[in-house]
């Protein structure tokens, strides 16, 4: 076991010591595991420790609950990044929020401290000209070298652009606002596994930590905190992507937001972000790069045309086959014309529009791109 992680995760689950206050002890004691050895007089003396968390400390009672957490990571490939490991992301660090311990998995080589990092976030009921637009926006960035998608894996927007990024051959980072263990939405099970090969998923929850409610403001924070900026494609006037907006203003981080009609739902936060100058108006990934000192031209790497980064297999090009033939078809509908399991359908649909050859469309319908 490794001795340094044990103290690091249970200098995070000590009742009563929040990232601030672990923060402090972490600057005076000089490590986790230090916290642990001070004597009860040596942790009051620091400004802001008292009696109760001092007590808190002693108790050890962290201890038992940190080694199920050391074996479930272990078990289950998961890297545990601490608040002063190197690889913890640096502009998540500059944050005062920022949380003593993440949880990664997935790619080694997927760095959370890439040279470009953008957060795309919006509504969760994305209109076919959302989905689009994050399309064409995530496409006109993959020419960068070093370039990380950040999200939050829920609906809409959120796994456009993940899916997007799968796409045009970007690694994508999915933060999580509950443990590791699980996924929410669960339909996006199949997507976060392929989002792994490349890139990682990110949480600040252990194991078994389910998606309550408050957990997600949370998760917007590193969202917001772990970019260079975020950009708002569709949403609402309430709602979470407006939340990750005013946290990414909070942190001082560049936030933008895609123009919608006037009278639209989907477009009234974004429209209302750039009227009170909270977020620079885009419509394009020129404008982001131009923004952003991203030089788009110089700073290139070699695409493939999405036709030659093709690999149909007889599967893939029957279920394809189906969609030239109809013009648009359901997932069962699809089942009942090549008498194979729906699940297999649904498996085959996914990898074919990840490879973009197809899109989702309302009605569990599906057609070709």
């Amino acid at each position: 076991m490794n001795t340094d992680k044990f103290y690091q995760i249970a200098l995070t689950l000590v009742s009563n010591v929040g990232d601030v206050a672990a923060k402090k002890l972490l600057a005076y004691c000089g490590s986790a595991e230090n916290i642990f050895k001070e004597s009860r007089k040596s942790l009051m003396s620091i400004p802001g420790i008292g009696a109760v968390i001092a007590n808190s400390i002693l108790s050890q009672k962290s201890f038992a609950t940190a080694e199920l957490e050391m074996h479930f990571i272990e078990k289950n490939n998961v890297t545990p990044l601490f608040f002063s490991d190197e690889a913890y992301p640096f502009r998540l660090k500059q944050c005062a929020d920022a949380p003593m311990m993440l949880f990664k998995k997935g790619a080694e080589a997927c760095c959370l401290n890439a040279t470009k990092i953008l957060s795309v976030v919006g509504t969760r009921s994305a209109s076919e000209y959302g989905k689009a637009m994050t399309d064409t926006i995530v496409e006109g960035l993959s020419h960068l070298d070093d370039l990380l998608v950040v999200s939050g894996l829920a609906y809409g927007i959120d796994v456009a652009a993940h899916k997007a990024s799968l796409k045009y051959d970007i690694p994508t980072l999915g933060v999580l606002a509950h443990g590791i263990d699980r996924l929410y939405p669960s339909m996006h099970t199949q997507l976060s596994r392929q989002m792994q090969e490349t890139g990682a998923l990110l949480t600040e929850c252990r194991g078994g930590i389910k998606p309550e409610r408050e957990n997600f403001p949370k998760r917007n924070r590193i969202i917001s905190g772990i970019s260079d900026a975020t950009l708002v494609v569709e949403a609402r006037q309430k709602g979470g992507a407006l939340i990750t907006a005013d946290i990414a203003n909070s942190y001082n981080r560049d936030v933008f937001a895609v123009p919608g009609r006037v009278g639209d739902q989907n477009s009234e936060g974004c429209n209302q972000l750039i009227r009170r100058n909270q977020a620079a108006l885009v419509q394009s990934a020129r404008d982001i790069c131009y923004l952003m000192g991203w030089d788009a031209e110089t700073n290139k790497k070699e695409v493939k045309p999405i036709e030659q980064r093709l690999d149909l297999n007889e599967y893939e090009a029957n279920v394809l086959g189906v969609l030239n033939e109809n013009g648009k078809a359901t997932a069962d509908q699809v089942a009942t014309h090549l008498k194979l399991p729906i699940s297999e359908i649904m498996y085959l649909l996914f990898q074919l529009e990840i490879k973009g050859l197809i899109k989702a469309l309302a009605g569990n319908q599906y057609s070709k791109s």
